[in-house]
């Protein structure tokens, strides 16, 4: 998913986004509910669109809508019942991609991804756990919330800011120097609405000491951690790689990530699937996982035997001998021995046992109610199991034949299914795949596997 970078905050917004613009949002029906907001995006007019959806976990909502003055722009809502709401400009392209994120815990995001759930800060979500299915939790360490109120003092001027206009809003434009102004005037006109949370409920920013200048450090620390060139992350991030976390800070010009931050991309680019084939494949001279360089050097073994200690081949290389017939000929030899070979590469006896397991536990999903109505036909494969099993049989027959009887008792035995049941649900799930088993294969195939009947 991309980085979502907002433009400036709504003025209604509950929790300004230090450094961005306040621009007016009263042409929007903010405080008439997600609905009005997405019905905003679902005007007749061409390029518009919104939507709106509930998060169940804390009662609240999330909204976005193209806006209707400014179609390159949209402003995305993110309402809960205690903590308000967050109100900001994005372009219109993002509004998507923000409310997806804020589908989960997050209520906002600050200094480059962190995020807060109303009660505790959170590192960007980098490192993924297959059981939640969503990225680690990670607290900021010692990590405090900053609010309005703390920010604003008595230099802060509001007279010396101003409110944008979506109309004439410039994308390019510098962010405010004097911040602290603009928050003055936002935080004046916030406390005139009427029911608005006090200042020191809107958050505005955190503080934790992995955000500390002590602990931020660059590009070339940053890919050095990470186990690749600077170039390499550079380029990265001139392709906007959203895998790469976006910078904690941007010091003289420079972007800087938080230390912690770091490690954890470091850590999520080990287990991601290249990072653990990188891994696997160390000290390997052409980055080989061990298995494919087993493979690798036991073909290269034989294809050595063939094309040099054969003399009948090797004559072959002859230049009067080399012609297009003579090199289809090797290379069918040698296409014969890795397809021979095929048992020397994939564990099949192993492989039979797993593919087993696969389809009785699919089959024992059903078993019940189909014992229950006498219809063994409400068994069933999923079609992963199903393409397996197609597989093993098109690869290696005889072992899926063992494999397929050993099925059948194992169904009768459990279950009761009679064995002729059980292979017309196989060969009915197996036929959806029909694309890799011709009809005559299949018939043929499991016409062998059909049980002899008693005609005594």
């Amino acid at each position: 998913m991309s980085h979502v970078l907002p433009l400036a905050n709504g003025l209604r917004t509950d929790h300004p986004v230090p450094g961005l613009p306040f621009v007016d949002d009263s042409h929007l029906p903010l405080d008439d509910g997600p609905e009005a907001i997405e019905a905003v995006g679902r005007h007749e007019a061409s390029g518009m669109w919104g939507r709106w959806d509930k998060n169940r976990a804390d009662g609240g909502w999330r909204a976005f809508t193209t806006d209707p003055i400014n179609h390159t722009l949209g402003w995305a809502v993110r309402h809960h019942p205690e903590h308000g709401r967050t109100v900001l400009l994005v372009r219109d392209n993002d509004t998507s991609h923000l409310h997806t994120q804020w589908g989960g815990g997050p209520l906002l995001f600050r200094a480059g991804g962190y995020w807060w759930d109303g009660a505790s800060w959170y590192r960007p979500g980098q490192v993924w756990d297959p059981v939640a299915q969503d990225h680690e939790r990670r607290k900021a360490r010692l990590a405090v919330t900053v609010s309005a109120a703390d920010m604003l003092d008595g230099r802060a001027d509001p007279g010396r800011a101003y409110l944008g206009k979506v109309a004439t809003f410039d994308l390019d434009a510098a962010k405010p120097d004097n911040w602290l102004d603009h928050l003055a005037l936002w935080a004046a006109r916030h406390q005139e609405r009427d029911g608005a949370l006090p200042l020191e409920r809107c958050v505005a920013d955190l503080s934790s000491p992995e955000l500390t200048g002590a602990q931020l450090i660059g590009a070339p620390e940053m890919a050095e951690l990470g186990g690749i060139t600077a170039s390499t992350l550079r380029a990265y991030i001139s392709r906007g790689n959203s895998e790469v976390p976006l910078p904690q800070a941007v010091v003289g010009g420079r972007d800087q990530w938080a230390r912690a931050v770091v490690q954890d991309w470091a850590e999520a680019r080990q287990r991601s699937y290249e990072g653990v084939g990188e891994a696997m494949s160390a000290g390997d001279r052409d980055s080989l996982s061990p298995g494919a360089a087993e493979v690798r050097d036991r073909f290269a073994a034989d294809f050595q035997h063939t094309l040099f200690d054969r003399p009948d081949v090797r004559k072959r290389w002859v230049l009067r001998h080399r012609n297009k017939e003579s090199v289809t000929e090797v290379a069918n030899e040698l296409s014969w021995s890795v397809a021979a070979s095929l048992d020397r590469i994939i564990p099949t006896q192993d492989l039979g046992q797993v593919i087993q397991g696969a389809v009785l536990r699919d089959l024992g999903d059903y078993a019940e109610e189909a014992k229950e109505k006498e219809s063994w036909f409400l068994l069933n494969l999923t079609p992963s199991v199903g393409k397996m099993l197609v597989w093993f049989i098109r690869h290696f027959p005889g072992e899926a034949y063992a494999t397929i009887g050993e099925i059948q008792r194992q169904a009768h035995s459990a279950w009761g299914a009679p064995a002729a049941d059980t292979l017309r649900v196989l060969r009915r799930d197996l036929s959806l795949d029909s694309g890799k088993l011709t009809d005559e294969q299949r018939e043929t195939y499991f016409a062998l596997l059909e049980p002899h009947e008693d005609t005594d």
